[in-house]
């Protein structure tokens, strides 16, 4: 790494979303909560690093729970002014043809680096709405949040008289970008070829989804309607990511430098695009949380100085008890096994699974020997992952003194979870999870993992050491088959391991929390991430 902070290059994050205060309701999920964290290292650990982002005016959605046990989703308006900063500019984009008045907000409430947020939403915009709901359309609307976001976002740094080295995409939601700096070279003589080698030395990208189907794309002629081409003919975009054109393989070209977000997910990444060529390499960065936001201080100090770890547990666990109470008038017992689950609701994280053999799961569940808190939203239009969470819900209903679904999964139950679970259960079908920063804050707060080995798992875990591990890795194309295969491991590893070892061997439970905490705390770590993004991404 460089030998001083004053040489290393300055970085502009781009970013839809940030998971910065249960607040500021401008996230929907891990991208969110990653981008969160990232600010707020960066402050701490003092980098020149300033956020790009986009002020929603209702956020992702409420996801509250029906009468009939279903979710349904709710939107209000928020006031964010009274901890933002109004920078007193405003920048233009095009879009669609006519005029969008963007607004320019900055936000440093909540301990992050400078984070400046476009707002649509002024007197005189017919396209107010563009910032309104996080996520809330696929085509032509998104396209119209990321020319704000991107296009909007190069514009505020110029305008703010912000120096930028490093423009860093947070996912390809914030590829216009890419194109505005192009566009401001060929407005300067370049040639298309000539901006896009220049803007590729400008630019690094991260890459999540390890779906392919997951990875935004739309039509060229869809692009061109909405202005998004800024100048490009539709024969360069396709050039740069075919038709339809695909955000995630114009980031992959435009960038000179890219990476994926566990060691893992470093394989599934290339192997996923591998067959596009002149991409940019793709690096392994592994995510890190901002302990400060997840982790309580009590459990680290206590691991670090070999002190009982159980009283300062059993505090976190009575404060989740507390919020279930709260939320839902269930009175869980402290003295047996709590596991939390909270995930997005989508059909490859398996919220049900251990449901899926009623004659096996149900008798600890009646004697309430194990007990369940999940939480989790789905996105508004996938219907889909509502009735994974309606089955949850149902599940609740039938086990009512041990299964319980916190409705409006945001950052203040995910911490709650997170610190007072006994047991942190991950099961997405391999290798599909990304990375997974919900089991690196249960870690650091001593709540044990137990998870197939996905995502950021296989690099932290040692069976029955720090945690569990559910199966071998096994992978197979074949749905009912992987399923099956896990189903059996969790089963296998729950009741024979975990519920064993926390009703009859404490002292071992006790050993294994505090090996959880110290083999993850630096390892998982806000501050290692950064260095490698410095090391590995902006100055490599």
């Amino acid at each position: 790494m460089a030998d001083s902070k004053g040489t290393l290059p300055r970085v502009a994050y781009f970013c839809m979303e940030y998971g910065l205060d249960n607040r500021f309701k401008a996230y929907a999920g891990g991208l969110g909560i990653l981008a969160g964290d990232y600010m707020k290292g960066a402050k701490q650990y003092d980098y020149p690093i300033v956020g790009i982002g986009i002020k929603w005016k209702q956020g992702y959605t409420d996801q509250f729970i029906g009468e009939d046990g279903k979710p349904y989703d709710s939107y209000r308006n928020y006031n964010y002014d009274d901890f933002m900063e109004d920078t007193g500019i405003t920048v233009n984009v095009e879009i669609r043809g006519r005029n969008v008045a963007c607004k320019v907000w900055k936000l440093e409430a909540f301990g992050n680096a400078p984070l400046y947020l476009l707002d649509t939403d002024v007197p005189g915009n017919e396209d107010g709405w563009i910032t309104g709901q996080l996520y809330g359309w696929f085509g032509e609307e998104r396209i119209a949040q990321e020319l704000v976001l991107g296009v909007g976002g190069v514009r505020a740094l110029r305008s703010l008289g912000i120096e930028v080295d490093v423009y860093h995409f947070n996912e390809g939601h914030a590829l216009f970008a890419g194109f505005e700096l192009m566009r401001e070279k060929m407005e300067d003589g370049m040639t298309f070829e000539e901006a896009w080698a220049a803007s590729k030395n400008e630019i690094v990208f991260t890459t999540h989804t390890p779906v392919i189907q997951g990875n935004e794309s739309h039509p060229v002629d869809r692009l061109m309607y909405m202005g998004a081409n800024l100048g490009m003919k539709p024969s360069q975009l396709r050039r740069l990511a075919g038709d339809p054109f695909n955000m995630t393989v114009g980031a992959l070209r435009l960038s000179k430098k890219s990476n994926a977000v566990a060691q893992l997910h470093g394989e599934t990444a290339n192997q996923m695009w591998k067959h596009i060529h002149d991409r940019s390499d793709i690096v392994a960065i592994t995510n890190g949380i901002h302990q400060g936001t997840w982790v309580d201080q009590a459990m680290l100090d206590a691991a670090e100085a070999g002190k009982d770890l159980w009283e300062p547990h059993l505090k976190n666990k009575r404060a989740l008890i507390d919020l279930v109470k709260r939320k839902n008038g269930v009175t869980l017992d402290e003295e047996k096994l709590i596991i939390g689950f909270a995930r997005r609701s989508v059909p490859y994280k398996r919220s049900d699974l251990i449901f899926s053999k009623p004659e096996v799961i149900e008798p600890y569940l009646k004697e309430g020997k194990i007990q369940l808190v999940f939480s989790g939203r789905a996105h508004p239009l996938d219907d889909t992952g509502k009735a994974i969470a309606a089955n949850l819900v149902r599940m609740s209903k039938l086990y009512p003194n041990a299964v319980v679904f916190l409705e409006n999964y945001d950052m203040e139950i995910g911490a709650a979870i997170t610190r007072g679970s006994d047991v942190w259960l991950n099961n997405p079908r391999r290798p599909k999870e990304a990375s997974g920063t919900s089991g690196m804050k249960a870690s650091m707060n001593g709540v044990l993992n137990l998870s197939v080995l996905d995502g950021w798992w296989p690099e932290a875990c040692q069976d029955s050491v720090n945690g569990w591990q559910i199966g071998n890795a096994f992978e197979s194309d074949n749905l009912e088959e992987q399923d099956d295969n896990d189903r059996e491991a969790l089963y296998d590893v729950l009741l024979n391991k975990v519920v064993p070892t926390y009703y009859d061997n404490r002292k071992k439970w006790l050993k294994m929390m505090h090996a959880s905490i110290q083999s993850t705390r630096d390892a998982f770590g806000v501050k290692r991430m950064l260095e490698e993004y410095y090391d590995l991404l902006y100055t490599a």
